[in-house]
């Protein structure tokens, strides 16, 4: 694989990763939260999310696994591999206890409420460091792809940091009263997608053949679905905006269809 497009691949999950501080700017300097606009936000996200997915990562793993094996047996390790995805994720989620999970979003006008001392900067900043290590692996890897996925993706993660930023720059603010080091613990948590991006490229590029790459593709899709309908979606409907988080969703679909359709 070239080295330009392993620095390509770097730069793009850099990109995604650290809008986590665009999203502590907002809650630090705006008043309230646009629901209508973080509503179609998060709906375009899981829209580009959840197509790209579906009609372009999942068939080019399939290609790429019937490669290796018959139909039969690259099916079945195309489903576990896309569950695993899904298991992955679940299970972090799990781990974390919900009053520290940065994906239970809040918005700028909780600044003004108390909240418990218990939620330090530092074990929020760990929270989603742990979130973003497997999405900066799942942007890394599929930014080594062709740029019809790589820019895509990297633009819904992106966006789907953004409310990240703001659900650590909350709290973090509130333990610590800086919103100095509000804005730095959530910007610098977003590192945490380029580490996990230098992790895969470690331990996964000197092993990386066709069956690897399938594999990953649709651990990657389970991944990126899971975060569409657990939390971007979800958190849309939090702001009562169901209609715009919907028209957010079908936008993000057609534009996917639209610019898979100029690619071919």
């Amino acid at each position: 694989m070239e080295q330009s497009n392993i620095l390509f691949a770097f730069i793009l999950t850099s990109i995604a990763g650290l809008s986590t501080g665009i999203g502590s700017l907002i809650a630090l300097i705006a008043k309230r939260t646009n629901t209508n606009f973080l509503c179609a936000s998060l709906g375009f996200s899981a829209g580009v999310m959840i197509y790209i997915s579906f009609m372009e990562m999942l068939p080019t793993a399939k290609e790429e696994l019937f490669m290796v094996y018959d139909e039969k047996m690259g099916t079945l390790y195309l489903i576990i591999a896309f569950f695993s995805g899904i298991a992955l994720i679940n299970l972090i989620d799990f781990m974390i206890p919900k009053s520290f999970n940065p994906h239970e979003i809040q918005g700028v006008e909780d600044m003004s409420k108390k909240k418990s001392l218990k939620r330090t900067g530092l074990i929020v900043a760990l929270s989603i460091a742990i979130h973003n290590f497997p999405e900066g692996i799942a942007t890394f890897t599929s930014a080594l792809g062709s740029l019809d996925i790589a820019i895509p993706i990297t633009i819904a993660i992106a966006i789907h940091n953004i409310p990240e930023g703001i659900a650590v720059a909350v709290p973090i603010y509130h333990s610590t009263g800086s919103r100095r080091k509000a804005f730095w613990f959530s910007f610098l948590s977003g590192l945490a997608e380029p580490f996990g991006a230098l992790i895969a490229y470690l331990f996964l590029m000197q092993f990386w053949t066709p069956q690897l790459n399938g594999i990953i593709l649709a651990v990657v899709s389970g991944i990126m679905v899971f975060i569409s309908l657990d939390e971007l979606l979800p958190s849309a409907e939090k702001f009562g905006k169901h209609h715009i988080s919907i028209m957010g969703l079908i936008a993000g679909m057609l534009l996917m269809a639209v610019s898979l359709y100029l690619f071919i």
